[in-house]
């Protein structure tokens, strides 16, 4: 067909920021919101957009280009991930920080929306460099972050050890020891228990819900797993643990298939052995075929933009559960949505990291630490209640899921504004 080609390829280059725009206002047309409101939560408050030069081991220097995206604090201070890819990018991370925004005010969490990081390969750094780069880039956006202002965690490229480089660059110049500053550090220096193994728990818990309300129990739950990292590893542990099936898990090599179930607890995250799940498959299929397999859910916990107007129609799950950031692109979506696939949003699903770093922030500044236990126990009645909140969405508006968990957010945030007004 004439331009066919030419539709898909807009598809398949949609940017967070045009996804986030077109969210929003799908949500908003449900809602008696004011277009004034609307019209400012289309644009950022900031973007800081930074030059971070570092010495490189053999001496010689080279300069990166970092973000820091802030869209809405009317709810309280900025909270978003930072991430080091070669891809990150102004409106990668506006779009991004859009999503924070929704995905705190859908938790009910004091917070706003950020996200920032820099455009650089964390391959090619060795930990040295990667270092300098972290403490340079915390320098360059010191003035904008802070415990009451902006917490940046840890994202795609970086991980623990990263946040702490970050908030100790950021005490030093402080003059004292700031440790709520960030969120996702270890445990040693104010981290919190549980953190890294959040987003995870949180897709596990979505999944079981989801499976009760439409009555399928997870003894008779096929499932099938895009990623094996932090937030696919730790789904599929606890899902297997509560008895689902799990048919299939894959990393960026492939995918190991087994139908009858896989022990996943034997085969190894990507933090425990690094690109190695199809070195223990018996069968391995391709990360796409993955995605069509006949299973009872779908949970693509690795890259955006993988469900797309190419393969939304060979897609076989009931349910598919957002573990990934934004693994659906628009059109992908309305052709789930015209299928009767039910999508669960990553907003909701995958919240776990952000109510967490939560937990880690309110520990940080009362200095007490919580148990595993109990930081468990109160991601599981956060979760519960944010479900309940989007399920009588849902059912109210009898519209999707993502549009029911985008309802939820929008109420909240458009109450926050028109509470507090706008500064003349």
């Amino acid at each position: 067909m004439p331009g066919a080609a030419g539709d898909d390829e807009a598809v398949e280059t949609e940017t967070a920021l045009e996804t986030a725009r077109l969210q929003l206002d799908r949500a908003a047309a449900h809602l008696d919101i004011d277009p004034n409101v609307v019209e400012r939560l289309h644009h950022p408050r900031r973007v800081q957009e930074v030059t971070v030069p570092i010495e490189r081991d053999d001496g010689s220097v080279e300069a990166f280009t970092g973000y820091r995206a802030q869209h809405d604090s009317v709810r309280g201070p900025y909270k978003g991930g930072l991430r080091y890819h070669p891809e990150v990018t102004h409106d990668e991370c506006v779009g991004l920080a859009m999503w924070m925004t929704w995905k705190c005010a859908v938790m009910d969490l004091p917070f706003g929306g950020a996200k920032g990081g820099v455009a650089v390969d964390p391959k090619s750094l060795s930990d040295d460099e990667k270092e300098r780069l972290t403490r340079r880039f915390a320098q360059e956006i010191r003035g904008v972050i802070g415990p009451m202002q902006d917490i940046p965690a840890p994202d795609m490229g970086t991980d623990p050890q990263t946040m702490a480089w970050l908030m100790d660059a950021y005490s030093m110049q402080e003059g004292e020891t700031t440790p709520g500053v960030v969120t996702g550090k270890p445990p040693v220096i104010g981290g919190s228990k549980g953190r890294e193994e959040a987003p995870g728990r949180s897709v596990a818990i979505i999944t079981r819900a989801v499976c009760e309300y439409y009555d399928r129990p997870l003894s008779e739950t096929t499932i099938a797993i895009q990623g094996y990292g932090s937030v696919g590893a730790n789904a599929a542990r606890l899902l297997d643990e509560w008895g689902a099936t799990i048919v299939a898990v894959s990393d960026v090599n492939g995918a190991m298939y087994a139908p009858d179930g896989i022990d996943t607890a034997s085969v190894p995250s990507h933090d425990e052995e690094p690109e190695a799940v199809t070195e223990y498959a018996d069968t391995v299929i391709s990360n796409d075929e993955l995605l069509e397999l006949d299973v009872d859910v779908l949970v693509p916990a690795a890259l955006g933009n993988v469900i797309t107007a190419d393969n939304a129609t060979d897609i076989s799950a009931d349910i598919v559960v957002e573990g990934a950031n934004g693994p659906t692109t628009t059109t992908g979506d309305a052709i789930l949505e015209e299928r009767g696939i039910r999508v669960i949003p990553d907003i909701l699903a995958n919240a776990g990291g952000v109510t967490v770093s939560y937990f880690e922030w309110l520990q940080d500044i009362n200095r007490r630490a919580w148990s595993l236990e109990r930081v468990n126990e109160e991601l599981e009645t956060e979760m519960l209640d944010a479900w309940d909140a989007v399920t009588d969405a849902h059912e109210t508006y009898d519209v999707s899921w993502r549009d029911a968990a985008y309802i939820v957010a929008l109420k909240r945030v458009a109450a926050a504004h028109e509470a507090r007004g706008l500064w003349p």
